[in-house]
């Protein structure tokens, strides 16, 4: 764990600069940090599973609206515990049902699992509630948020490093090279995947959570856009969603590139988006680490 100590210093000064940096840079590292912890968090279950899950925006939508219904009535931590419930409930539901599926099959139905629920809510305020969106109000600034973003982010990789060296790190591992063997070796296969997706999707549900009272106002459209999923993807790949660190040096430059893309460029956002997706596949399908690992190996071995 002592590497990740220099790690925690950086949370820690990026958390006291708020004082001086202003509004406009509280936001632009509220960004960073949530980019991070999606991008993290999304890499805990698909990287060593090699399974490309598109239903990151299902637990960030979720717990957008359970924030919305409850932040009246609850205080904060409950409504976080609630949050946490609902996310962790809901992939246990959807992983006991979809993780023996693999490849291009989980792929499809994680994306439209997002969807699903997205008309169902959608459905349910119409029909039930008789409005489409709601306010969420509470007494939190921007570096509120900020300081608990740093907090999951630094519980997020922290668990990451603490799996990668367990006995349940090493299952996944083999899980991802071939399920075949790992059956063989007597892993169990649905409870190691199960554990894991849960855990990242608690996570993922806790970044949306925290990030809610940003919006103020909420509706479907707004907290299950698509694009929550595909830059998460984006980010980890980049990266490397193999490695501890890839995420999240996927996760920085891209969110500030895309800040400059959606500001510059805005009826084009989703076009350059999907080139850039297809970029870092085709490019750099291990990550920008293994590929800096790979350029090292051969310049030792060419000397």
């Amino acid at each position: 764990m002592m590497q990740l100590l220099p790690f925690y210093a950086v949370l820690i000064l990026a958390g006291i600069s708020t004082s001086w940096i202003g509004d406009y840079g509280v936001g632009l590292l509220l960004g960073m940090a949530s980019a991070a912890t999606l991008a993290s968090a999304w890499a805990l279950f698909s990287g060593p599973t090699r399974y490309i899950s598109l239903a990151t925006v299902a637990f960030y939508g979720i717990c957008a609206y359970v924030v919305a219904v409850f932040a009246e009535t609850q205080s904060w931590p409950v409504i976080l515990l609630i949050a946490a419930a609902f996310g962790a409930g809901v992939a246990l539901v959807v992983g006991l049902s979809t993780l023996r599926l693999a490849g291009i099959y989980f792929v499809i139905f994680s994306f439209g699992l997002a969807e699903l629920i997205r008309q169902l809510i959608t459905w349910f305020e119409v029909n039930v509630t008789g409005t489409l969106g709601r306010y969420i109000f509470t007494d939190f600034q921007p570096k509120h948020l900020l300081w608990q973003l740093l907090a999951l982010l630094a519980v997020t990789l922290t668990i990451s490093v603490r799996i990668s060296r367990s006995r349940l790190g090493l299952a996944l591992k083999v899980i991802g090279d071939d399920e075949t063997v790992a059956a063989h070796a007597g892993i169990n296969l649905a409870r190691t995947k199960l554990l894991l997706f849960v855990i990242s999707a608690v996570l993922i549900t806790l970044a949306g959570a925290i990030q809610s009272p940003r919006w103020v106002y909420i509706e479907p459209s707004i907290v299950f856009n698509p694009t929550v999923s595909f830059t998460a993807v984006i980010m980890a790949l980049l990266g490397g969603a193999n490695r501890i660190w890839g995420p999240i040096l996927g996760a920085v430059p891209l969110y500030l590139g895309f800040e400059f893309l959606s500001t510059h460029f805005p009826d084009h956002f989703s076009i350059l988006l999907g080139l850039l997706f297809i970029l870092v596949v085709f490019a750099l399908p291990n990550g920008v680490l293994a590929a800096i690992e790979k350029l090292g190996r051969r310049k030792g071995g060419v000397a």
